[in-house]
C-alpha cells in the first residue's frame, strides 16, 4: 500500500512539471510552423576596429590594431614584388623566391635553427611570391612577440637563399609538373586560362621543365634585390601595447634604405595590359580517355573590381550561381545534367578576371550539358530577374558582408590590400550600400553589356570519343589541345 502511494506521488509531481513547463514557456506554442513565418532582426552595423596608420622615413606603410582577447600577435607584410617582375624563360623563379624567403633560412639562423627556435615558441613565418604581390607573415604568443618579430624581419631583410633548399624546392616543382595532369579539374582551369589570357601571358604561363632548367641558384637572390621598402605594407594586430611596438618597428625597419625617392608599387611599375581575349568563340577538347565524364568550363574575359558595374555582376553571380541559382535549379536539379554547376564574373583587383561557367556532367550529356548553360546565360540576357531572385541574390551577398569582418585580422588585411591596390579605405562599405541599390534593370544591363556569347570560348576535358561527335551538333569550330609533356 505505502509502495502504490509513492508511485502515485511520483506520476502526479510528473505530470505537474510537465504541466508546468508548458505553461511556462509560450516561445514552444508560439514556434511559427513556416519558415517564411520567421522573422529576424535587422542586421548590425559593420564596423572597423580601431588602428593606427603613419608611414616610416624610408617609405614603409605601417598599420596597428590592438586586440587584447587573447594572449597572441600576428603580422604581415605585403612586398611590392611579384611574378609579372620574372623573365617568362625562367618562369617559377618568383614562386621559388616566395619560398626560399623562409624555409632557407637568413644569413644569422640558418634553416634547421630557424625551424626550431619557432617550434619550441609554437610561433611560425611563412613566405610566398605570387602574381600580385609577395607576402611574409607571422603568428606568435605575446610573449614571445619580439624575439619572433626580429626572425620575421630577418626573412624578409635577410634572407640566405640556402642552395641545399633551392635545389629541394627545384625538385618539388618538377614532380608537381609530373603529377598535373592527374586531376582533369586541375587541367580544365589551367589550360583554360591560357586561352583567354594566352599561354605566354604571365597571368596564365605555367613551370615548365625547359623554365627550371634555367634558373640558378644565384637568380633569386637577384630577383629579390628588386624589392623596395616604400612598396611595402606592413600590419600588426593582437596582443600589444601599440607604443612599444612602434619603437621596434623603429629600430628594425627605418633603416632599410630606400633604393629610389618616390614611392613605387608593384601594381603600377609592372602592371600588364589585357586589351582582349587571346582565342574567342569555338570550342577545345582535351582527351582524356580514361574519365567517363567531362570538365566543362565556357567563358571569357571578366572585369576589374573597381568597375562601376561591378556592384551589379556580384547580384549577377547570385542569380546564377550557388543553391537556389538559377544554374542548380535549372541545369542540375531540373533537368539532371551535372553533378555540379557553377556560373561566376570573377574580377581581380588590378586586372581583368574571368567570367566562367561550368561543371562536370556524364560524357554522353557534355553536349546537352553546354546547351543547357548557353540557354542559362541566353535568358538571363534577354529577360528581367523576378522580385524575389533579386532579393534574394541581394540578400546574400548583404546578409554575408559580416564575415568580411570576422576578426580583427581580416579587417586590416582588407586595408592593406585596398591601400596595396590604390583602393579607397571604404571600398568595402561604398560596395555594400551600390548593392542594396541594385535593380533588375541594372541585372539586364550588365548582363547583355558583359555576357558576350560569341566571345565565349569552350574547353571540355574528357574521353574525346565518347563526345566529340554530340559537340559537332553544336555547329561550332572544334580544336583538340595537346597537354603532353616529357617526363624528366
Amino acid at each position: 500500500m505505502r509502495l502504490m502511494k509513492i508511485k502515485n506521488w511520483t506520476w502526479l509531481a510528473l505530470l505537474l512539471l510537465l504541466t508546468s513547463l508548458v505553461l511556462s514557456s509560450p516561445a514552444i506554442a508560439q514556434t511559427p510552423q513556416a519558415y517564411d513565418k520567421l522573422t529576424f532582426p535587422p542586421l548590425s552595423e559593420v564596423r572597423i576596429p580601431p588602428f593606427e596608420r603613419y608611414v616610416l622615413s624610408n617609405g614603409i606603410t605601417v598599420y596597428l590594431m590592438e586586440d587584447h582577447r587573447l594572449p597572441s600577435i600576428k603580422g604581415s607584410a605585403i612586398l611590392g614584388i611579384s611574378s609579372l617582375l620574372e623573365p617568362a624563360e625562367k618562369t617559377g623563379l618568383a614562386e621559388i623566391t616566395g619560398s626560399l624567403l623562409r624555409s632557407g633560412g637568413t644569413k644569422q639562423h640558418p634553416p634547421n635553427q630557424l625551424n626550431e627556435i619557432l617550434e619550441n615558441r609554437a610561433a611560425s613565418i611563412e613566405s610566398s611570391i605570387g602574381i600580385d604581390s609577395g607576402n611574409v607573415s607571422f603568428h606568435s604568443l605575446t610573449q614571445d612577440f619580439e624575439d619572433v618579430f626580429k626572425l620575421f624581419v630577418e626573412v624578409m631583410r635577410e634572407p640566405r637563399f640556402d642552395q641545399d633548399q633551392f635545389e629541394l624546392l627545384k625538385t618539388q616543382l618538377k614532380g608537381r609538373i609530373a603529377r598535373r595532369n592527374d586531376n582533369p579539374g586541375d587541367i580544365t582551369g589551367r589550360e583554360f586560362k591560357k586561352l583567354i589570357y594566352s599561354s605566354t601571358s604571365p597571368y596564365a604561363r605555367t613551370i615548365e621543365y625547359e623554365t627550371l632548367e634555367k634558373i640558378s641558384a644565384n637568380d633569386p637572390k637577384d630577383f629579390y634585390t628588386q624589392l623596395e621598402p616604400q612598396s611595402i605594407i606592413l600590419g600588426i594586430v593582437g596582443d600589444f601595447n601599440s607604443a612599444k611596438v612602434k619603437e621596434l618597428i623603429k629600430q628594425s625597419l627605418e633603416n632599410w634604405p630606400p633604393r629610389k625617392n618616390q614611392k613605387s608599387n608593384i601594381t603600377s611599375s609592372a602592371k600588364v595590359n589585357i586589351e582582349s581575349q587571346a582565342k574567342t568563340g569555338g570550342i577545345y577538347t582535351i582527351n582524356q580517355p580514361q574519365l567517363n565524364q567531362s570538365n566543362v568550363l565556357l567563358g571569357q574575359l571578366g572585369g576589374r573590381i573597381d568597375s562601376p558595374d561591378y556592384p551589379s555582376l556580384a547580384v549577377l553571380n547570385g542569380v546564377l550561381n550557388g543553391f537556389g541559382g538559377r544554374l542548380f535549379n535549372n541545369v542540375r536539379s531540373r533537368k539532371g545534367l551535372a553533378y555540379s554547376v557553377y556560373g561566376v564574373w570573377r574580377a581581380n583587383y588590378n586586372f581583368p578576371g574571368l567570367f566562367i561557367a561550368g561543371g562536370q556532367t556524364r560524357s554522353q550529356e557534355t553536349a546537352a550539358f553546354i546547351k543547357a548553360i548557353d540557354s542559362e546565360i541566353d535568358q538571363i540576357r534577354s529577360s528581367q530577374v523576378n522580385p524575389d531572385e533579386l532579393a534574394l541574390a541581394k540578400d546574400s551577398i548583404l546578409n554575408s558582408f559580416v564575415f568580411n569582418f570576422s576578426n580583427p585580422s581580416a579587417s586590416l588585411n582588407r586595408l592593406m590590400t585596398y591601400e596595396y591596390f590604390h583602393y579607397p579605405s571604404d571600398f568595402i562599405f561604398r560596395y555594400q550600400d551600390a548593392v542594396k541599390n541594385v535593380t533588375a534593370a541594372d541585372l539586364q544591363r550588365v548582363a547583355q553589356e558583359y555576357l558576350r556569347p560569341e566571345q565565349m570560348v569552350t574547353l571540355v576535358v574528357g574521353n574525346t570519343q565518347d563526345i566529340e561527335s554530340s559537340l559537332e551538333g553544336l555547329g561550332k569550330k572544334i580544336e583538340t589541345i595537346d597537354i603532353g609533356q616529357k617526363i624528366k
